[in-house]
Order: C-alpha cells, then sequence, then structure tokens
C-alpha cells in the first residue's frame, strides 16, 4: 500500500544531489537564500515610496523602465567579462556595488523630503551592477554542479529563490507600512554583507587560457551563436512575450488598495511565489522531462491565463490563488529554459549567453510594468491586468506555431545537448 505513495513521493521530492556533491553550490545557494530575502524587501519598498511620493501608476511603472538601458548594456557587457575573467571575483565586486545601492536608497529614505529622481537614478545603477554580476553568477552554476544534476540545480535555484519571494514581500509589505521604507532598505543592505562574507569562501574559478578577450568581437560571436540556434531564440521569445503582456507588479499597490485591502500589499507580491514554491517543492518530476521547449510553452500559456482571471475575480483571496497559479506557471517555463541553457551551452560561451539570457528574463518584466502602468493610466488597474494576460496567450501562441523545432526540442535527441553531454564526460575522465 505504501510503497506507490513511496515512489510517487521520489518523484515529487527535489533531488538534493547538487547540495550533497558541491560545496561551492551550497555557498552560493547560502548567499542568495540572504540576498534575495533583503533584494525582495526593496522590491516593495521603491514602488511603495514612489507610490506615496507621487500618487501617479506612470511614475510608479516608469522605475522598471529606468533600469532597462543599464540593464541591457551592462547584461550583454557583463556576459563577455563572465567568458574573460575570474568569475568569482566580479561576482564578488558587483555584490560589493549592490550593498552600496541599498545604502543609498536607505540615506535618501531617511531624508525630511526623500527625492523622487534618486529612486529613478539608483535604481538604474542598481539594475546594471546586478546584470554586470548575474552572467557570471549563471555562468558558474555548470562549472561547480555535475551534468547530470544540473536539472535538480534547476530545481533547488528555483527553491532558493521562492523562499525569498514568499518570505521577503510579505515581511517588507508590513515593514513598509509599519516602520517606513529606510528599514527595508537597511536590511538590504545588511543582506549583501552577509552574503559577501559567504561568497568570499567560493574557490577562484579563473578563465581558459585561450579565453577570448571581452570585447565587442567577443560579444558578437556570443550573439551570433545564439541567432544560429532556434531553440535558444525560442526560449528568449517565449518569455519576453509572456513578460511584456502579463508581468503586472506594479499594479499591486493600486489593486490593493481597490480591493479594500492596503494590509494585504505584501500578499499579492508573494502570490506568485508562492505557487512557484510548490512547484519547486514538488519539482523532482522536472528533472526526467526531456520535451522542455514544450514545457516552455505551456508554462507561458498558463501564466497568461491566469494573469487574465486575476483581474475578474472578486475579493483579494481569489486574486492571490490567480497570481499564486501564474507564478507556479511561470515557474515550470524558468525551470525549462534554464535546463536549455546549461545542458547545451558550451562552457566558454556560457557568460555571454548568460548575458542574452539575462536580456530575455530581465527586460520583459521590466517593459511589461512600464505596459501596465501606462494601460492602468488608460483603463484601470484591472483593465491593465486582464487585457494584458489574454495578450500573453495569444502570442505565445503565435511563437509556438512559428518555431516548431522549438516545440519539438528534446534534450535526448538534440545534437547541442548530446555534444555537451559527452565533452563533460570527457572532462571527468581526465
Amino acid at each position: 500500500m505504501f510503497h506507490p505513495l513511496k515512489r510517487l513521493l521520489r518523484h515529487l521530492v527535489p533531488d538534493l544531489g547538487p547540495l550533497r556533491d558541491s560545496r561551492d553550490y551550497r555557498l552560493l545557494m547560502a548567499s542568495g537564500v540572504v540576498t534575495m530575502f533583503g533584494t525582495f524587501l526593496t522590491v516593495v519598498a521603491v514602488p511603495y515610496q514612489m507610490k506615496e511620493l507621487t500618487g501617479s501608476y506612470v511614475a510608479v511603472g516608469l522605475v522598471s523602465l529606468a533600469e532597462f538601458v543599464p540593464m541591457v548594456v551592462c547584461g550583454l557587457w557583463g556576459g563577455a567579462i563572465a567568458d574573460a575573467l575570474d568569475r568569482r571575483r566580479v561576482i564578488l565586486l558587483s555584490e560589493l556595488g549592490l550593498l552600496l545601492t541599498s545604502a543609498m536608497l536607505m540615506v535618501n529614505s531617511m531624508l525630511p523630503h526623500p527625492q523622487v529622481w534618486v529612486l529613478y537614478v539608483v535604481g538604474a545603477l542598481s539594475s546594471g551592477v546586478a546584470s554586470l554580476q548575474q552572467p557570471s553568477m549563471e555562468a558558474l552554476i555548470p562549472q561547480v554542479v555535475r551534468h547530470d544534476q544540473l536539472g535538480a540545480a534547476a530545481v533547488l535555484t528555483s527553491l532558493r529563490w521562492n523562499f525569498g519571494a514568499i518570505v521577503a514581500p510579505a515581511t517588507g509589505g508590513l515593514l513598509v507600512t509599519a516602520f517606513g521604507t529606510a528599514v527595508a532598505y537597511g536590511l538590504d543592505s545588511l543582506t549583501f554583507v552577509v552574503s559577501l562574507l559567504l561568497l568570499w569562501r567560493i574557490r577562484a574559478r579563473p578563465p581558459a587560457e585561450d579565453a577570448a578577450p571581452a570585447s565587442l568581437k567577443s560579444l558578437v560571436q556570443g550573439v551570433r551563436y545564439a541567432a544560429g540556434r532556434g531553440d535558444l531564440i525560442g526560449t528568449y521569445l517565449v518569455d519576453i512575450a509572456a513578460m511584456v503582456f502579463a508581468m503586472s507588479t506594479a499594479l499591486f499597490p493600486f489593486l490593493a488598495d481597490q480591493l479594500g485591502a492596503p494590509q494585504a500589499l505584501g500578499l499579492l507580491y508573494s502570490a506568485g511565489a508562492v505557487g512557484s514554491l510548490v512547484v519547486s517543492i514538488t519539482g523532482g518530476w522536472m528533472s526526467k522531462v526531456h520535451r522542455h521547449g514544450l514545457g516552455v510553452i505551456l508554462g507561458a500559456t498558463l501564466w497568461g491565463v491566469a494573469t487574465a482571471l486575476a483581474a475578474v475575480v472578486p475579493n483579494v483571496w481569489a486574486v492571490f490563488a490567480c497570481l499564486a497559479l501564474a507564478g507556479a506557471a511561470d515557474m515550470v517555463n524558468g525551470i525549462f529554459r534554464d535546463i536549455i541553457w546549461n545542458q547545451t551551452i558550451p562552457n566558454e560561451l556560457r557568460g555571454r549567453l548568460a548575458g542574452i539570457e539575462l536580456l530575455s528574463y530581465s527586460s520583459g518584466p521590466m517593459l511589461g510594468n512600464a505596459r501596465a502602468g501606462l494601460m492602468a493610466q488608460w483603463g484601470g488597474a484591472r483593465f491593465s491586468l486582464g487585457v494584458g494576460g489574454l495578450m500573453c496567450v495569444g502570442a505565445v501562441a503565435l511563437l509556438s506555431v512559428a518555431l516548431p523545432g522549438f516545440r519539438r526540442y528534446d534534450a535526448r535527441t538534440d545534437e547541442h545537448a548530446r555534444a555537451e553531454r559527452a565533452r563533460r564526460a570527457a572532462a571527468a575522465t581526465t
């Protein structure tokens, strides 16, 4: 009677192999848990403070737009740096930069009259520094985790992200309404101090002797490689479409007021992460899936459907349920994209491709929040939420038809996955 249940649990419970086998991965995970908590405090505090200072949908939405250009430029350059320099060193210096930006937000918030322009400028600076760091973070994972454990690592990394995304927004909503935004920014600064101590212990990861120096030429090489692979193009385009049309977190401060529950602001921010956490906790099955392209398409479609439903349900708990479903779908999408990237991209290109990936999964939410703010200014928060969700479904359907190779992607037969698997196996025997 209990054997089928035990087999089911084995398929659902995440594989802890990467944590057990890799010391550096454990340090990265511990650092990520700490900094995700602080970062999400700031994610809640900045739009809340902007709303309090301006009362404008557009002003809140433009926070994301201000972060867009630095993210694009620094994301691409960060990818080139990740392939040319010691990835550990890049991560440490960037972490120090992020500590300084959080401290600047705290100081501004403590002024008698906090300045709106500081939120835009420091937000843009923080986005640039984070974008310089992220490609090195992403490229480091395949170096510290075995190839056959990359699927399990993707699930565990998502679990770490969701821990911060649930606890921190709910805590942040309470902190900013009860104690002010300076407390949230101060706690964010403290988390970066702790993270620096953890990241310092990671072993150096110098580049290969023949690594291409960071240059425009190396960037172009990375772009050409990505453009020549339809499966990678599919992961980028589907996620960008989903985020541009259905990302609407900029609406949450206004939506909470309209639902008659301003104290539930943190709840709305954490709803998506609750759904994502359910997927992560029960995500053992995902490392056994091979049709990752189809998984990305289905996840993005359900994300749009759930977002549209959130626009028409009547109360805050129903909205929470829809946003949680959207978060679960987005996590499925994200894990399968991550598996495709880490299992198929050669190490010497991993940093540059991580920079391109950063553009795909970061530009969409930034532009999506700007879109949400502009549409809400015209038709209201629920209008923006519902129409955006429907537009997401339509865009993903069109891309599914236009990219049949991506839809049929199978890790067992894909030439790039097989080549990288063979390369890693050969390296392990030498």
